[in-house]
């Protein structure tokens, strides 16, 4: 039977009024596994109205007590770790150790803010002038959103958004991704049976059109977004201008350079799995590998073959490396760009476009695809196409490489595999990606640094996580005090710049 879900509201479960719905699937067989409502206006209107409501005894809480909560949702996401691995699996389709770790970066979001009472503390000077003393307080600023992709439905709502958002004292409404909002929706409920107050975490699954709310509703303070460049553009437009803030992450096509003296076999077992992890669909994923000519050939045919090693397979199956996609539909759109890069020129080293699982044939399964001699002319090497598909550039030198990468208009990422420490200091000082990796294919931070995005990879000032997080979910307030004296109590004059100078 294939469920209806419903919407978190208030600290409830709330059956959606509306009469439109989208199929959701277990990318793994095809099957629709459960119908997710489309709201209504009014009901994403509700969710703010609880978020607002909760706000005022949550974000008075004292912050010892509110991560006190959080330490009991770690240990629930502890308890509920199997249960969450699968749920994330079935609904996206990563492979289980992938989806595994899809639940473990939310308690790690969860751990980082944890440290909340440290880290929102304030600043203090005695006598900043004579007499005077300043104190800086961080405080919540109210509702926020977070509008969520589907490609990480434990990790991105559950651990960049919801957690430091809450320590701070604000309150949120999610709106959920449409493919994959089973995981969000069933950690609310473990932050419920933590203790946290209804109305703190509220979780909405809408159209763009009833989205749009949120961007201009005056009791939203702020948006944290993550999903596609165009899109973040117009959120950040749209909501920047109604005086909110903004952090938007949004595309990728994150470049490796590998140098003549990068170890093959250990290269290509990094790329490999940056590539194909989680079938591609991470904005941290590597889909180009530039490489020099000396040890082009060799990198190719070690990278095919280990490619050619990976078992494809249900994402809930244990034994499997790669899963499928989302959907059929995300399965056509990378067949398209696969078909417009052997358009574009490229040559196919491995293709993985007719791919089937025995006993899950209606599965959206790609197999690993790798694409050489991509040129900078060829839009399948410069745009982002989020699926198993690796596309090599060569070059002849490391200024060359490096100039390619940073002529790309998205600078999430960048790697170099090399054993030269000059080239990896050239790299790291030249590059433009936000997160570099030296020998590291997929060089996400853990979570006390900032998802460090650059270009057109993010809008806007302060980063997800680390101290940026806490920077972007508070609000700063300084104050000053002064204490009159025995002589200055009968005073009549005061300076024009009273304590200033």
């Amino acid at each position: 039977m294939v469920k209806t879900l419903p919407l978190f509201i208030d600290g409830k479960q709330v059956v959606s009024k509306t009469q439109k719905f989208s199929d959701a699937y277990d990318p793994s067989t095809g099957e629709v596994i459960a119908k997710v409502p489309c709201c209504t206006a009014e009901e994403v209107n509700t969710a703010v109205s609880a978020a607002k409501k909760a706000f005022p005894a949550w974000s008075a809480t004292p912050v010892q007590k509110r991560t006190q909560i959080l330490y009991k949702v770690r240990d629930l996401l502890i308890e509920h770790m199997d249960e969450l691995t699968h749920l994330v699996a079935l609904e996206n389709g990563k492979a289980w150790a992938e989806a595994q770790g899809d639940v473990l970066k939310a308690k790690e979001g969860t751990e980082q803010a944890i440290s909340a009472p440290s880290l929102i503390m304030g600043e203090s000077l005695m006598d900043a002038s004579l007499g005077y003393d300043t104190v800086l307080y961080r405080e919540p600023i109210g509702v926020c959103a977070g509008i969520v992709p589907f490609n990480f439905p434990a990790m991105i709502p559950m651990g960049w958004m919801t957690p430091i958002c809450v320590a701070c004292g604000n309150t949120i409404v999610l709106k959920a991704a449409t493919f994959t909002p089973q995981s969000a929706l069933r950690i609310a409920e473990l932050y419920k049976e933590a203790g946290l107050p209804d109305g703190v975490i509220n979780i909405v699954t809408c159209s763009r059109t009833e989205a749009e709310i949120l961007l201009t509703h005056k009791d939203i303070k702020a948006i944290t977004f993550v999903g596609s460049t165009s899109v973040g553009k117009h959120i950040y437009s749209t909501a920047a201008a109604t005086g909110k803030r903004v952090q938007a992450l949004c595309e990728a096509k994150n470049h490796a350079l590998v140098l003549d003296d990068a170890p093959i076999e250990r290269t290509a077992a990094g790329i490999i799995n940056a590539a194909y992890g989680c079938a591609g669909e991470r904005c941290m994923a590597l889909p180009v590998v530039v490489v020099q000519e000396g040890i082009a050939d060799a990198l190719v045919a070690k990278l095919k073959e280990a490619a050619l090693r990976l078992t494809v397979g249900k994402a809930y199956d244990k034994a499997t490396k790669l899963g499928p996609v989302v959907n059929a539909e995300h399965k056509a759109s990378i067949i398209k760009w696969i078909e417009k890069g052997i358009e574009e020129g490229a040559t196919v080293v491995l293709d993985g476009r007719n791919y089937t699982v025995t006993g899950a044939e209606n599965g959206f399964y790609l197999g690993p695809t790798i694409l050489d001699n991509v040129t900078e002319d060829m839009t399948v090497g410069t745009q982002e196409i989020f699926g198993p598909v690796l596309c090599i550039k060569r070059v002849k030198t490391f200024e060359e490489g490096l100039a390619i990468m940073n002529r790309n208009p998205f600078a999430n990422g960048s790697v170099i595999y090399t054993q030269n420490g000059y080239y990896a200091r050239e790299f790291v000082r030249h590059t433009d990606g936000g997160m570099v990796g030296i020998n590291v294919g997929i060089p996400v931070p853990i979570g006390m640094f900032p998802f460090s995005g650059h270009k057109e990879s993010f809008i806007g000032d302060l980063h997800t996580l680390g101290k940026d997080g806490y920077r972007f979910f508070t609000e700063t307030k300084v104050v000053t005090t002064h204490w009159f004296d025995e002589h200055e109590i009968h005073s009549s004059e005061v300076s024009t710049w009273d304590g200033t100078i």
